[in-house]
Protein backbone atom coordinates (compact mmCIF):
# COMPACT_ATOMS: atom_id res chain seq x y z
CA UNK A 1 0.00 0.00 0.00
CA UNK A 2 0.96 3.43 -0.69
CA UNK A 3 2.01 5.77 2.21
CA UNK A 4 1.35 9.40 1.93
CA UNK A 5 4.91 10.51 1.70
CA UNK A 6 5.03 8.65 -1.68
CA UNK A 7 5.86 10.92 -4.07
CA UNK A 8 6.50 13.52 -1.94
CA UNK A 9 10.66 13.13 -2.78
CA UNK A 10 9.66 14.47 -6.86
CA UNK A 11 7.97 17.41 -4.81
CA UNK A 12 10.96 18.14 -3.39
CA UNK A 13 12.95 17.85 -5.93
CA UNK A 14 9.95 19.93 -7.62
CA UNK A 15 10.79 22.79 -5.09
CA UNK A 16 14.40 22.58 -4.90
CA UNK A 17 14.64 23.44 -8.60
CA UNK A 18 12.32 26.24 -8.42
CA UNK A 19 14.10 27.97 -5.61
CA UNK A 20 17.69 27.44 -7.29
CA UNK A 21 16.12 28.90 -10.26
CA UNK A 22 14.51 31.67 -7.86
CA UNK A 23 17.90 32.75 -5.89
CA UNK A 24 19.49 33.61 -9.52
CA UNK A 25 18.08 36.93 -11.00
CA UNK A 26 20.21 36.50 -13.88
CA UNK A 27 18.82 33.00 -14.81
CA UNK A 28 20.58 29.65 -15.06
CA UNK A 29 20.92 27.61 -17.79
CA UNK A 30 20.18 23.72 -17.73
CA UNK A 31 23.82 22.77 -17.29
CA UNK A 32 24.30 24.63 -14.15
CA UNK A 33 21.23 23.39 -12.58
CA UNK A 34 22.01 19.74 -13.32
CA UNK A 35 25.53 20.57 -11.51
CA UNK A 36 23.97 22.38 -8.73
CA UNK A 37 20.70 19.80 -8.20
CA UNK A 38 22.88 16.73 -8.75
CA UNK A 39 19.94 14.96 -10.56
CA UNK A 40 19.90 12.62 -13.18
CA UNK A 41 19.46 14.65 -16.85
CA UNK A 42 16.07 13.32 -17.72
CA UNK A 43 14.33 13.89 -14.39
CA UNK A 44 16.34 17.19 -14.50
CA UNK A 45 14.51 17.56 -17.86
CA UNK A 46 10.86 16.32 -16.38
CA UNK A 47 11.13 18.47 -13.62
CA UNK A 48 11.19 21.59 -15.72
CA UNK A 49 9.40 21.06 -18.35
CA UNK A 50 6.40 20.41 -15.61
CA UNK A 51 7.35 23.82 -14.15
CA UNK A 52 7.52 25.78 -17.36
CA UNK A 53 3.95 24.25 -18.66
CA UNK A 54 2.68 25.48 -15.12
CA UNK A 55 3.97 29.16 -15.97
CA UNK A 56 6.09 28.58 -12.87
CA UNK A 57 9.39 29.06 -14.56
CA UNK A 58 10.04 30.51 -18.20
CA UNK A 59 12.97 30.34 -20.60
CA UNK A 60 14.72 33.06 -21.88
CA UNK A 61 15.09 32.28 -25.63
CA UNK A 62 17.57 34.81 -25.74
CA UNK A 63 20.21 33.71 -23.32
CA UNK A 64 18.84 30.53 -23.04
CA UNK A 65 18.35 30.57 -19.27
CA UNK A 66 15.48 30.29 -16.89
CA UNK A 67 13.86 32.77 -14.78
CA UNK A 68 10.98 32.83 -12.31
CA UNK A 69 7.66 32.65 -14.56
CA UNK A 70 4.81 34.94 -14.93
CA UNK A 71 2.54 32.57 -13.21
CA UNK A 72 4.45 32.23 -10.30
CA UNK A 73 4.63 36.09 -9.65
CA UNK A 74 0.99 36.40 -10.46
CA UNK A 75 0.22 34.05 -7.38
CA UNK A 76 2.08 35.82 -5.35
CA UNK A 77 0.60 39.14 -5.74
CA UNK A 78 -2.37 37.96 -5.58
CA UNK A 79 -1.73 36.50 -2.35
CA UNK A 80 0.47 38.94 -0.14
CA UNK A 81 1.63 42.41 -2.51
CA UNK A 82 -1.34 44.11 -2.17
CA UNK A 83 -0.78 46.92 -5.02
CA UNK A 84 -2.24 49.56 -3.22
CA UNK A 85 -0.72 50.08 -0.68
CA UNK A 86 2.90 49.15 -2.61
CA UNK A 87 1.60 52.11 -4.59
CA UNK A 88 0.82 54.31 -2.00
CA UNK A 89 3.61 53.59 0.09
CA UNK A 90 6.49 53.92 -2.45
CA UNK A 91 7.25 57.79 -2.38
CA UNK A 92 7.01 57.76 1.27
CA UNK A 93 9.58 54.76 1.70
CA UNK A 94 12.23 57.07 -0.79
CA UNK A 95 11.83 60.09 1.48
CA UNK A 96 12.39 57.98 4.23
CA UNK A 97 15.68 56.48 2.65
CA UNK A 98 16.80 59.90 1.71
CA UNK A 99 16.70 61.79 4.95
CA UNK A 100 17.83 58.93 7.31
CA UNK A 101 20.49 57.52 5.09
CA UNK A 102 19.06 54.03 6.08
CA UNK A 103 17.17 50.89 4.48
CA UNK A 104 13.28 51.40 4.53
CA UNK A 105 10.74 48.78 4.69
CA UNK A 106 7.05 48.40 4.11
CA UNK A 107 5.87 45.51 5.90
CA UNK A 108 2.22 43.85 6.19
CA UNK A 109 1.19 41.19 9.46
CA UNK A 110 1.36 37.42 7.58
CA UNK A 111 -0.30 35.09 10.59
CA UNK A 112 2.12 35.55 13.90
CA UNK A 113 4.64 37.34 12.04
CA UNK A 114 5.07 40.43 9.80
CA UNK A 115 6.63 39.97 5.78
CA UNK A 116 8.60 42.92 4.26
CA UNK A 117 6.92 43.67 0.76
CA UNK A 118 8.87 46.62 0.37
CA UNK A 119 12.47 47.54 0.31
CA UNK A 120 14.70 51.02 -0.47
CA UNK A 121 17.87 50.59 0.23
CA UNK A 122 20.16 53.19 2.15
CA UNK A 123 23.15 54.93 1.22
CA UNK A 124 26.07 52.87 3.11
CA UNK A 125 28.13 49.84 2.41
CA UNK A 126 27.10 48.21 5.75
CA UNK A 127 23.46 48.53 6.08
CA UNK A 128 20.23 46.35 6.75
CA UNK A 129 18.99 43.86 4.21
CA UNK A 130 16.64 41.95 4.95
CA UNK A 131 15.31 39.52 1.68
CA UNK A 132 11.90 40.69 0.24
CA UNK A 133 9.06 38.25 1.40
CA UNK A 134 10.86 37.45 4.13
CA UNK A 135 8.76 36.61 7.41
CA UNK A 136 10.23 37.79 10.72
CA UNK A 137 8.75 37.06 14.18
CA UNK A 138 6.10 40.32 15.05
CA UNK A 139 6.68 40.17 19.19
CA UNK A 140 10.74 41.10 18.65
CA UNK A 141 10.50 43.72 15.54
CA UNK A 142 9.74 47.45 15.06
CA UNK A 143 7.02 46.75 12.22
CA UNK A 144 5.39 43.54 14.50
CA UNK A 145 5.10 46.02 17.53
CA UNK A 146 3.66 48.80 15.74
CA UNK A 147 1.40 46.42 14.09
CA UNK A 148 0.34 44.73 17.45
CA UNK A 149 0.21 48.21 18.91
CA UNK A 150 -2.34 49.80 15.97
CA UNK A 151 -4.97 46.39 16.53
CA UNK A 152 -7.52 46.71 18.98
CA UNK A 153 -7.39 43.87 21.36
CA UNK A 154 -9.10 41.03 20.85
CA UNK A 155 -7.57 40.91 17.19
CA UNK A 156 -4.02 40.95 19.05
CA UNK A 157 -4.45 38.46 21.47
CA UNK A 158 -6.00 36.30 18.37
CA UNK A 159 -2.03 36.95 16.71
CA UNK A 160 -0.19 36.70 20.13
CA UNK A 161 -2.41 33.02 21.50
CA UNK A 162 -0.41 30.43 21.45
CA UNK A 163 2.70 32.21 20.26
CA UNK A 164 6.24 31.48 21.82
CA UNK A 165 8.01 34.60 22.39
CA UNK A 166 11.74 32.68 21.82
CA UNK A 167 14.89 34.72 23.14
CA UNK A 168 16.84 35.68 19.68
CA UNK A 169 19.08 37.95 21.34
CA UNK A 170 19.35 38.67 24.90
CA UNK A 171 17.78 41.68 24.30
CA UNK A 172 14.27 40.06 23.37
CA UNK A 173 11.13 40.74 25.17
CA UNK A 174 10.27 37.22 26.35
CA UNK A 175 8.05 38.51 28.99
CA UNK A 176 4.07 38.54 27.77
CA UNK A 177 3.39 41.18 30.50
CA UNK A 178 6.53 43.29 29.72
CA UNK A 179 5.44 43.07 26.14
CA UNK A 180 1.75 44.45 27.02
CA UNK A 181 3.84 47.20 28.36
CA UNK A 182 5.50 48.05 25.68
CA UNK A 183 2.64 47.74 23.23
CA UNK A 184 0.94 50.62 25.16
CA UNK A 185 3.88 52.80 25.44
CA UNK A 186 4.35 52.38 21.59
CA UNK A 187 0.05 52.84 21.27
CA UNK A 188 0.59 56.32 22.76
CA UNK A 189 3.44 57.94 21.53
CA UNK A 190 2.66 56.58 17.92
CA UNK A 191 5.55 54.70 16.77
CA UNK A 192 7.71 51.42 17.99
CA UNK A 193 11.28 50.32 18.67
CA UNK A 194 13.34 47.48 17.98
CA UNK A 195 16.37 47.80 20.06
CA UNK A 196 18.71 44.81 18.76
CA UNK A 197 15.64 42.53 19.50
CA UNK A 198 16.07 40.41 16.56
CA UNK A 199 19.18 40.93 15.60
CA UNK A 200 22.29 42.40 17.39
CA UNK A 201 24.27 45.46 16.32
CA UNK A 202 20.66 46.36 14.49
CA UNK A 203 18.00 48.90 15.17
CA UNK A 204 14.54 49.93 14.13
CA UNK A 205 12.28 52.52 13.97
CA UNK A 206 8.55 51.78 12.75
CA UNK A 207 4.77 52.96 12.92
CA UNK A 208 1.65 51.68 11.68
CA UNK A 209 -0.67 52.28 8.35
CA UNK A 210 -4.11 52.64 9.00
CA UNK A 211 -6.46 53.42 5.60
CA UNK A 212 -9.18 55.77 5.80
CA UNK A 213 -11.30 53.26 7.88
CA UNK A 214 -9.09 52.55 10.08
CA UNK A 215 -8.15 49.68 9.16
CA UNK A 216 -4.31 48.65 10.00
CA UNK A 217 -2.79 47.51 6.59
CA UNK A 218 0.78 47.26 7.16
CA UNK A 219 3.92 49.53 8.83
CA UNK A 220 6.71 51.84 7.62
CA UNK A 221 10.16 51.12 9.22
CA UNK A 222 13.72 52.43 9.11
CA UNK A 223 16.51 49.99 9.69
CA UNK A 224 20.46 49.98 10.21
CA UNK A 225 23.35 49.76 12.31
CA UNK A 226 22.87 50.41 16.18
CA UNK A 227 26.10 52.44 16.20
CA UNK A 228 24.71 54.78 13.77
CA UNK A 229 20.67 54.49 14.98
CA UNK A 230 21.08 55.28 18.73
CA UNK A 231 18.02 55.09 20.78
CA UNK A 232 18.23 59.04 20.85
CA UNK A 233 17.97 59.16 17.37
CA UNK A 234 15.30 56.53 16.71
CA UNK A 235 13.24 58.66 19.10
CA UNK A 236 14.05 61.82 16.79
CA UNK A 237 12.62 59.63 13.93
CA UNK A 238 9.95 58.09 15.66
CA UNK A 239 7.10 61.03 14.55
CA UNK A 240 9.01 61.09 11.45
CA UNK A 241 7.79 57.53 10.94
CA UNK A 242 4.66 58.04 12.18
CA UNK A 243 3.52 60.97 10.09
CA UNK A 244 4.56 59.22 7.09
CA UNK A 245 2.11 56.29 7.80
CA UNK A 246 -0.29 58.76 8.29
CA UNK A 247 0.58 60.13 4.58
CA UNK A 248 0.31 56.72 2.94
CA UNK A 249 -2.75 55.23 4.79
CA UNK A 250 -4.70 58.54 3.62
CA UNK A 251 -4.53 57.29 0.08
CA UNK A 252 -6.03 53.64 0.64
CA UNK A 253 -9.34 52.81 1.57
CA UNK A 254 -11.26 49.77 2.88
CA UNK A 255 -13.22 49.18 0.06
CA UNK A 256 -12.27 48.16 -3.31
CA UNK A 257 -12.54 49.11 -6.36
CA UNK A 258 -15.63 47.75 -7.94
CA UNK A 259 -15.32 46.47 -11.71
CA UNK A 260 -18.17 45.83 -13.45
CA UNK A 261 -18.39 44.73 -17.52
CA UNK A 262 -22.04 46.38 -17.73
CA UNK A 263 -24.83 45.61 -20.04
CA UNK A 264 -25.45 48.27 -21.27
CA UNK A 265 -28.56 49.23 -23.51
CA UNK A 266 -28.81 50.65 -26.46
CA UNK A 267 -31.63 53.14 -27.26
CA UNK A 268 -32.84 53.47 -30.54
CA UNK A 269 -32.37 55.54 -32.83
CA UNK A 270 -30.09 57.22 -35.44
CA UNK A 271 -26.19 57.63 -34.09
CA UNK A 272 -24.61 60.45 -33.54
CA UNK A 273 -21.22 62.13 -35.23
CA UNK A 274 -20.38 63.07 -31.33
CA UNK A 275 -23.02 62.79 -28.77
CA UNK A 276 -22.46 65.33 -25.58
CA UNK A 277 -24.42 67.56 -23.16
CA UNK A 278 -26.99 64.56 -21.65
CA UNK A 279 -29.28 66.91 -19.39
CA UNK A 280 -31.87 65.04 -17.60
CA UNK A 281 -35.10 67.52 -16.85
CA UNK A 282 -37.05 66.33 -13.84
CA UNK A 283 -40.03 68.52 -14.43
CA UNK A 284 -40.51 66.78 -18.24
CA UNK A 285 -38.57 63.53 -17.53
CA UNK A 286 -36.84 64.00 -20.70
CA UNK A 287 -33.54 63.75 -21.54
CA UNK A 288 -31.60 66.41 -24.12
CA UNK A 289 -28.43 66.20 -25.66
CA UNK A 290 -26.81 66.72 -28.93
CA UNK A 291 -24.76 65.72 -31.69
CA UNK A 292 -22.31 68.77 -32.07
CA UNK A 293 -20.60 67.41 -35.36
CA UNK A 294 -23.95 67.75 -37.05
CA UNK A 295 -25.31 70.07 -35.41
CA UNK A 296 -28.55 69.28 -33.60
CA UNK A 297 -30.46 68.90 -30.27
CA UNK A 298 -31.83 65.39 -29.33
CA UNK A 299 -34.63 64.60 -27.19
CA UNK A 300 -36.02 61.55 -25.29
CA UNK A 301 -38.44 60.84 -23.79
CA UNK A 302 -41.57 58.52 -23.33
CA UNK A 303 -42.17 58.90 -26.93
CA UNK A 304 -38.56 58.24 -27.79
CA UNK A 305 -35.97 60.20 -29.49
CA UNK A 306 -36.06 62.94 -32.24
CA UNK A 307 -34.33 65.92 -32.64
CA UNK A 308 -35.87 69.32 -31.46
CA UNK A 309 -33.72 71.67 -33.16
CA UNK A 310 -30.55 72.00 -35.78
CA UNK A 311 -27.95 75.25 -36.11
CA UNK A 312 -25.44 75.78 -38.68
CA UNK A 313 -22.46 75.58 -36.58
CA UNK A 314 -21.05 72.97 -33.80
CA UNK A 315 -22.25 73.49 -30.18
CA UNK A 316 -20.33 73.78 -27.67
CA UNK A 317 -22.82 73.45 -24.81
CA UNK A 318 -25.64 72.90 -23.39
CA UNK A 319 -28.01 73.55 -20.50
CA UNK A 320 -31.04 73.03 -19.25
CA UNK A 321 -32.56 77.18 -18.25
CA UNK A 322 -36.66 77.50 -16.76
CA UNK A 323 -37.70 78.91 -20.15
CA UNK A 324 -35.60 76.52 -22.35
CA UNK A 325 -32.32 75.51 -23.85
CA UNK A 326 -29.35 77.23 -23.15
CA UNK A 327 -27.02 76.62 -25.93
CA UNK A 328 -23.73 77.83 -27.10
CA UNK A 329 -22.41 77.52 -30.39
CA UNK A 330 -20.52 78.61 -33.42
CA UNK A 331 -22.40 81.51 -33.97
CA UNK A 332 -23.09 82.37 -30.38
CA UNK A 333 -25.73 82.02 -27.72
CA UNK A 334 -29.36 81.22 -27.96
CA UNK A 335 -32.45 79.98 -25.99
CA UNK A 336 -34.60 77.22 -27.06
CA UNK A 337 -38.10 77.27 -26.92
CA UNK A 338 -40.49 74.29 -25.44
CA UNK A 339 -41.92 74.23 -29.20
CA UNK A 340 -38.06 74.01 -30.46
CA UNK A 341 -38.02 77.84 -31.22
CA UNK A 342 -34.38 79.34 -31.79
CA UNK A 343 -34.10 82.22 -29.64
CA UNK A 344 -30.70 84.04 -30.44
CA UNK A 345 -29.18 86.27 -27.88
CA UNK A 346 -27.68 88.91 -29.99
CA UNK A 347 -27.35 90.99 -27.02
CA UNK A 348 -24.17 87.95 -25.79
CA UNK A 349 -21.09 88.71 -27.43
CA UNK A 350 -18.73 85.79 -28.78
CA UNK A 351 -16.86 84.44 -25.88
CA UNK A 352 -14.98 80.62 -26.24
CA UNK A 353 -17.12 78.82 -23.92
CA UNK A 354 -16.05 75.62 -23.25
CA UNK A 355 -18.96 74.57 -21.25
CA UNK A 356 -22.09 75.66 -18.74
CA UNK A 357 -23.58 74.92 -15.46
CA UNK A 358 -26.88 76.08 -13.35
CA UNK A 359 -26.05 76.29 -9.55
CA UNK A 360 -29.31 75.03 -8.01
CA UNK A 361 -30.14 78.60 -6.93
CA UNK A 362 -30.89 78.99 -10.62
CA UNK A 363 -27.94 81.26 -12.06
CA UNK A 364 -26.26 80.74 -15.17
CA UNK A 365 -22.63 79.25 -14.63
CA UNK A 366 -19.99 79.31 -17.58
CA UNK A 367 -16.52 78.30 -18.02
CA UNK A 368 -14.78 80.55 -20.70
CA UNK A 369 -11.08 79.65 -22.09
CA UNK A 370 -8.38 81.84 -21.44
CA UNK A 371 -4.29 82.09 -22.62
CA UNK A 372 -3.57 80.12 -19.62
CA UNK A 373 -6.28 78.20 -18.92
CA UNK A 374 -9.90 79.24 -18.47
CA UNK A 375 -12.52 80.89 -15.96
CA UNK A 376 -15.10 79.74 -14.01
CA UNK A 377 -18.07 82.12 -12.85
CA UNK A 378 -21.61 83.08 -12.90
CA UNK A 379 -22.81 85.05 -16.15
CA UNK A 380 -24.45 88.51 -16.00
CA UNK A 381 -26.54 89.91 -18.43
CA UNK A 382 -23.70 90.87 -20.89
CA UNK A 383 -22.57 87.48 -20.61
CA UNK A 384 -19.81 88.20 -18.37
CA UNK A 385 -18.34 86.33 -15.65
CA UNK A 386 -18.75 87.66 -11.98
CA UNK A 387 -15.77 87.14 -9.86
CA UNK A 388 -14.29 84.31 -12.54
CA UNK A 389 -12.39 81.53 -10.75
CA UNK A 390 -9.07 80.74 -12.35
CA UNK A 391 -8.24 77.06 -13.17
CA UNK A 392 -4.69 76.12 -15.00
CA UNK A 393 -5.97 74.36 -17.57
CA UNK A 394 -9.18 73.82 -19.66
CA UNK A 395 -11.95 72.38 -18.08
CA UNK A 396 -14.49 70.43 -20.45
CA UNK A 397 -17.38 69.98 -17.66
CA UNK A 398 -17.82 71.51 -14.58
CA UNK A 399 -20.89 70.76 -12.49
CA UNK A 400 -22.26 72.00 -8.35
CA UNK A 401 -23.76 69.60 -5.77
CA UNK A 402 -27.19 69.46 -4.54
CA UNK A 403 -26.67 71.86 -1.83
CA UNK A 404 -24.76 74.69 -4.52
CA UNK A 405 -21.46 74.44 -2.28
CA UNK A 406 -19.38 72.58 -3.77
CA UNK A 407 -18.37 73.09 -7.35
CA UNK A 408 -16.52 69.97 -9.47
CA UNK A 409 -14.39 70.41 -12.62
CA UNK A 410 -13.05 67.87 -15.24
CA UNK A 411 -9.73 68.91 -16.56
CA UNK A 412 -9.07 65.92 -19.61
CA UNK A 413 -5.40 67.67 -19.91
CA UNK A 414 -4.17 66.18 -16.70
CA UNK A 415 -6.93 63.54 -16.40
CA UNK A 416 -7.84 65.54 -12.87
CA UNK A 417 -11.00 66.21 -11.44
CA UNK A 418 -11.36 69.78 -9.05
CA UNK A 419 -13.51 70.42 -6.77
CA UNK A 420 -14.09 74.28 -5.67
CA UNK A 421 -15.91 74.39 -1.92
CA UNK A 422 -17.70 77.42 -1.19
CA UNK A 423 -17.44 81.27 -2.74
CA UNK A 424 -14.01 81.91 -1.19
CA UNK A 425 -12.67 78.34 -1.01
CA UNK A 426 -9.36 77.84 -3.32
CA UNK A 427 -9.13 75.17 -6.15
CA UNK A 428 -8.06 71.73 -5.35
CA UNK A 429 -7.02 68.17 -6.76
CA UNK A 430 -9.73 65.94 -5.52
CA UNK A 431 -8.44 62.94 -7.84
CA UNK A 432 -6.46 62.00 -10.89
CA UNK A 433 -6.19 59.03 -13.26
CA UNK A 434 -3.57 58.60 -15.36
CA UNK A 435 -3.46 59.11 -19.50
CA UNK A 436 -3.64 55.16 -20.22
CA UNK A 437 -6.68 55.24 -18.45
CA UNK A 438 -8.71 57.15 -21.01
CA UNK A 439 -9.09 61.02 -21.42
CA UNK A 440 -12.03 62.21 -18.45
CA UNK A 441 -15.13 63.54 -20.40
CA UNK A 442 -18.36 64.95 -19.02
CA UNK A 443 -19.44 64.96 -15.32
CA UNK A 444 -22.36 63.13 -12.95
CA UNK A 445 -23.14 63.84 -9.09
CA UNK A 446 -24.88 61.05 -7.01
CA UNK A 447 -26.94 61.52 -3.67
CA UNK A 448 -24.22 59.91 -1.97
CA UNK A 449 -21.32 62.60 -2.63
CA UNK A 450 -19.95 60.38 -5.84
CA UNK A 451 -18.58 61.94 -8.70
CA UNK A 452 -19.05 60.12 -11.81
CA UNK A 453 -16.77 60.37 -15.10
CA UNK A 454 -16.93 58.95 -18.53
CA UNK A 455 -13.21 57.71 -19.82
CA UNK A 456 -13.10 58.49 -23.79
CA UNK A 457 -10.49 55.78 -25.05
CA UNK A 458 -10.92 54.12 -22.30
CA UNK A 459 -14.01 51.87 -22.63
CA UNK A 460 -15.48 53.05 -19.17
CA UNK A 461 -16.81 55.15 -17.15
CA UNK A 462 -15.60 55.80 -12.80
CA UNK A 463 -16.91 56.91 -10.07
CA UNK A 464 -15.07 58.66 -7.50
CA UNK A 465 -15.94 58.80 -3.94
CA UNK A 466 -16.29 61.89 -1.85
CA UNK A 467 -13.06 61.58 -0.91
CA UNK A 468 -11.94 60.95 -4.13
CA UNK A 469 -10.79 57.11 -4.07
CA UNK A 470 -12.00 55.95 -7.19
CA UNK A 471 -14.45 52.91 -6.54
CA UNK A 472 -16.34 52.15 -9.20
CA UNK A 473 -15.40 51.27 -13.17
CA UNK A 474 -17.87 50.16 -15.16
CA UNK A 475 -17.11 48.55 -18.60
CA UNK A 476 -18.87 49.91 -21.97
CA UNK A 477 -18.98 48.50 -25.43
CA UNK A 478 -17.99 51.79 -27.09
CA UNK A 479 -14.21 53.34 -26.98
CA UNK A 480 -15.56 57.06 -26.60
CA UNK A 481 -17.97 57.57 -23.96
CA UNK A 482 -17.97 61.35 -24.33
CA UNK A 483 -21.11 62.58 -21.02
CA UNK A 484 -24.00 60.96 -19.04
CA UNK A 485 -26.53 62.16 -16.61
CA UNK A 486 -28.94 60.45 -13.83
CA UNK A 487 -31.95 60.36 -15.66
CA UNK A 488 -35.71 58.42 -14.76
CA UNK A 489 -38.24 59.01 -12.18
CA UNK A 490 -35.57 58.26 -9.90
CA UNK A 491 -32.92 59.20 -10.93
CA UNK A 492 -31.27 56.12 -10.53
CA UNK A 493 -30.38 55.31 -14.81
CA UNK A 494 -27.27 56.44 -16.30
CA UNK A 495 -27.47 57.77 -19.94
CA UNK A 496 -24.28 57.84 -21.73
CA UNK A 497 -23.29 59.94 -24.96
CA UNK A 498 -21.27 58.46 -27.07
CA UNK A 499 -18.82 59.69 -29.95
CA UNK A 500 -18.02 57.48 -33.62
CA UNK A 501 -15.94 60.90 -34.76
CA UNK A 502 -12.05 60.38 -35.69
CA UNK A 503 -12.33 56.04 -34.78
CA UNK A 504 -10.85 53.96 -37.14
CA UNK A 505 -12.70 51.38 -39.05
CA UNK A 506 -11.30 48.39 -37.27
CA UNK A 507 -12.40 49.94 -33.46
CA UNK A 508 -16.38 50.51 -35.36
CA UNK A 509 -16.36 47.15 -36.54
CA UNK A 510 -15.47 46.16 -33.04
CA UNK A 511 -17.84 48.82 -31.01
CA UNK A 512 -20.95 49.17 -34.07
CA UNK A 513 -22.73 51.44 -30.58
CA UNK A 514 -20.57 53.98 -30.97
CA UNK A 515 -22.63 57.48 -31.38
CA UNK A 516 -25.38 56.27 -29.85
CA UNK A 517 -27.04 56.75 -26.75
CA UNK A 518 -26.54 53.82 -24.50
CA UNK A 519 -27.83 53.43 -20.51
CA UNK A 520 -27.04 51.83 -17.56
CA UNK A 521 -28.22 51.05 -14.55
CA UNK A 522 -24.95 51.30 -11.67
CA UNK A 523 -26.78 48.84 -9.73
CA UNK A 524 -25.80 50.72 -6.17
CA UNK A 525 -28.99 51.05 -3.22
CA UNK A 526 -29.53 54.58 -2.78
CA UNK A 527 -27.05 56.27 -5.45
CA UNK A 528 -29.21 58.71 -7.63
CA UNK A 529 -28.49 61.84 -9.05
CA UNK A 530 -27.80 64.95 -7.12
CA UNK A 531 -31.00 66.62 -7.64
CA UNK A 532 -31.10 69.98 -8.37
CA UNK A 533 -33.30 72.90 -9.39
CA UNK A 534 -32.54 74.04 -12.94
CA UNK A 535 -33.65 77.21 -14.27
CA UNK A 536 -35.12 79.24 -11.83
CA UNK A 537 -34.31 82.55 -13.19
CA UNK A 538 -34.38 83.63 -16.75
CA UNK A 539 -31.52 83.93 -18.81
CA UNK A 540 -30.86 87.88 -19.55
CA UNK A 541 -32.13 88.61 -16.29
CA UNK A 542 -30.15 89.49 -13.57
CA UNK A 543 -28.08 85.94 -12.07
Amino acid sequence: MKTPSDGTGALEKAMDVLEAIGSRPEGVSQAELAVQMGLPRTTLYRIIASLIDRGMIRRDPVRKVYRLGFRYLELVRNAYLMPDLVAAASFELRALRDLTGETSYLAVLDGNQVMSLERCDGAHTQRSAAAMGQSKPVYCTGQGKAILAALDEARREEVLKGLTLAALTPLTITDRRQLQAELKITRARGYAIDDEEIVLGVRCVAAAIRDNAGKVRGALSVAGPAYRLTLNRLELLGPELADAARRVGSQLSESQVRLTDSEAQLVPGPWSFHGAFARWCDATQRLFWADTLAPAIRVLDAQGERIVARFDGPICALELHRDGLMVGHASGWSLIDASGLEHPLAHWPGKRLLSLAVHPCGSLWACLATPTGCEIGELDVQGELLEPRAFQEPVSAFGWDAKGESLYAVGPDSGSIFVLRGQGGGVRRLATLPKGSGRLSGLALDSQGGVWTTLRDGWSLVRFAADGSLDRMIGLPVPSPTDLAFCGPSNDTLYITTSRHDLAMEALGNAPASGHLLHVNPELSGVGAARTHWGARRPGSST
